[in-house]
């Protein structure tokens, strides 16, 4: 028995056999040398293969629109394209006619000869592409072999896959009804395998370094997504144990699922609004079957990456009015482009940065790019009369650059207007309170601003100077240091006297245990990954505010993270102690 710790990304506990997906090896062909008469026919069966992948692309690229939406979709298109590339192409053919080699073989040293040359390059977008090109480089070797695709497709057991990691075709062409869970070696809470995992609500662990080293194909495995655990061929008592919180999981789920159409509100009646955030509309259903109110926080910038181009206004018009649509009439929060950090547009040609998460970013990027952000700014405006649409701005870090991004808004407004172009007048536009200079002047802020959302993840990371994705110093990542609750009850504080409603979109509002300190730090409204709605909402309705706001004055009185935490917990067990069964 052997126990890998990685990141959870998909709550869920899920036991059963290993299907492992090995690519390391793929690519490595042995030379076979041909003679010169055999030389058309390994072009025809290049070509032929050609020919084939990109037929099969055609047919996924179409199944994950239907299923998934266009936004996944799209990235099948940079598939295709690598299938067009004529230097590609050439430099296969050059070594079939030239080195007098096989197919296969010749492919294999031109592919691999781009994964490297991609991965040396300083640009996050285009490293990102290694993966594009190794998923189709595997789809023409396959082709040219004439071995079977798709092992995903059509499975007669229930499996656990495992994998270095899992290209978007292998995971839109598997068989949901036998995926039971999901481990990989590499990725994060918003690799494609998160999203996919959160998506089929099945346990999912990313980040287990050699998970896919570790395991065989029939192995039995536990994946706990609620710890981040993969225990490989348990022992009997292991196994009795976790089946027996898959079971407690299971009920407890189906329990809370029986609050969905109930208020997240007190014992003594004071209601909160719950909201989800999303990355992508495909994430609606979800939202609405978890029983949010509404969409607290929309990630635009995911609609800018993984293309080489600007999406037009008339794109994401449709993106945001199908959002709005859909969710009508419960509010959605669209966050303007956040591009910069860790996430980039190689189209834009941006400079690299020493440190990123504190340069041209959010909307200094935006009040740069004015051009950029009006496309957006005029997509927002045209959806929002067909839904209860809100906008804010991301990264604020003083009154000048709200001021200066509200008269952009206006001036986009009387362009409109002039057009006769309809639009919400009255639509609410708020301010992200994440730099710790945001929450301190949050009293002037107030005044330019109709809302405010506090950005936990990154007021988190500028006040404690943690870089939250550091393994080294994620010690150091504390949600529950006394600053950071200084700082958000400071900023409620003064969003009540400036009587705007104040909400915290970041993982925090999803904690249970740090729910109960917000709601009685005062917070409006939380908004979270749906998963976790249902437990922040027994959280809720198993108190009174009353005592919510007792457990938070004493909590500011803690001088540790560590204390603090610890309290949270131990108050929130006392009140509902099935969350911590198991």
């Amino acid at each position: 028995m052997e126990t890998l710790h990685g990141i959870p990304v998909s709550p869920g506990v899920a036991i059963g056999k290993a299907l492992v997906l090995r690519s390391e090896d793929f690519f490595t062909i042995p030379k076979t040398e041909i003679k010169g008469e055999e030389i058309p026919k390994e072009i025809v069966r290049f070509e032929e293969s050609l020919t084939k992948t990109r037929s099969e692309l055609y047919a996924v690229r179409k199944k994950i629109a239907q299923d998934l939406g266009h936004e996944h979709s799209d990235i099948f298109s940079a598939h295709l394209l690598i299938l067009e590339d004529r230097t590609l192409i050439e430099d296969v053919l050059s070594r079939i006619k030239e080195d007098r080699v096989s197919a296969p073989y010749a492919f294999s040293l031109v592919i691999q000869r781009y994964f490297h040359a991609f991965a040396q390059i300083n640009d996050e977008y285009l490293k990102e592409r290694v993966s594009d090109i190794k998923d189709v480089g595997k789809r023409v070797l396959q082709n040219l072999r004439g071995e079977q695709k798709d092992p995903l497709t059509n499975l007669e057991e229930e499996v656990i896959v495992i994998g270095h990691d899992l290209s978007p075709s292998e995971t839109a062409m598997m068989d949901r009804d036998h995926v039971i869970a999901f481990a990989t070696d590499i990725g994060g809470p918003t690799s494609h395998t998160a999203i996919m995992a959160r998506s089929m609500e099945i346990p999912a662990v990313v980040g287990l370094d050699r998970v896919s080293k570790a395991v065989s194909s029939g192995d039995l495995l536990i994946i706990d997504g609620n710890r981040g655990v993969a225990i490989i061929n348990p022992d009997t008592l292991t196994v009795d144990r976790f089946t027996r919180e898959e079971k407690r999981f299971v009920e407890l789920i189906t329990e809370l699922d029986k609050l969905k159409f109930l208020a997240a509100e007190t014992l003594d009646g004071h209601k909160l609004q719950l909201m989800a955030n999303i990355e992508f509309p495909d994430e609606i259903p979800s939202v609405i079957a978890h029983g949010a109110e509404g969409i607290g926080l929309y990630r635009t910038e995911y609609f800018y990456m993984n293309r080489s181009d600007l999406p037009s206004e008339e794109e994401q018009f449709k993106a945001y009015r199908h959002v709005a649509e859909q969710l009508a009439p419960k509010p959605v929060v669209i966050r303007t482009l956040d591009l910069g950090g860790d996430k980039f547009l190689s189209s834009l040609d941006l400079p690299r940065e020493m440190n990123p998460f504190m340069g041209w970013r959010a909307i200094r990027f935006c009040l740069t790019r004015v051009d950029i952000f009006k496309t957006q700014l005029r997509a927002i405006l045209r959806a929002s009369i067909f839904g209860d649409l809100k906008l804010m701005y991301p990264m604020v870090s003083n009154l000048s650059e709200l001021k200066q991004a509200n008269q952009i808004l206006e001036e986009v407004r009387g362009e409109m207007r002039r057009e006769n172009a309809p639009f919400d007048e009255k639509m609410e536009v708020g301010a992200m309170i994440e730099i710790p200079s945001a929450a301190l002047t949050s009293d002037i802020l107030a005044r330019e601003a109709d809302f405010f959302s506090i950005g936990t993840n990154d007021l988190i990371q500028y006040s404690l100077a943690v870089d939250r994705v550091n393994e080294k110093i994620a010690y150091l990542y504390e949600p529950t240091h006394p600053a950071i609750l200084k700082l958000i009850h400071y900023t409620i504080t003064n969003g009540k006297k400036a009587k705007i409603w104040v909400s915290v979109c970041g993982e925090m509002g999803g904690d249970p245990a740090m729910a109960l300190l917000l709601l009685g730090l005062g917070i409006d409204q939380l908004s979270m990954s749906s998963f976790a709605l249902p437990k922040v909402k027994k959280t809720i309705r198993s108190v009174t505010l009353k005592q919510a706001k007792a457990i938070a004055a004493r909590a500011l009185e803690f001088d540790t993270g560590e204390e603090i935490k610890r309290f949270a917990e131990t108050k929130l067990k006392s009140v509902l102690p099935e969350l911590f069964e198991g």
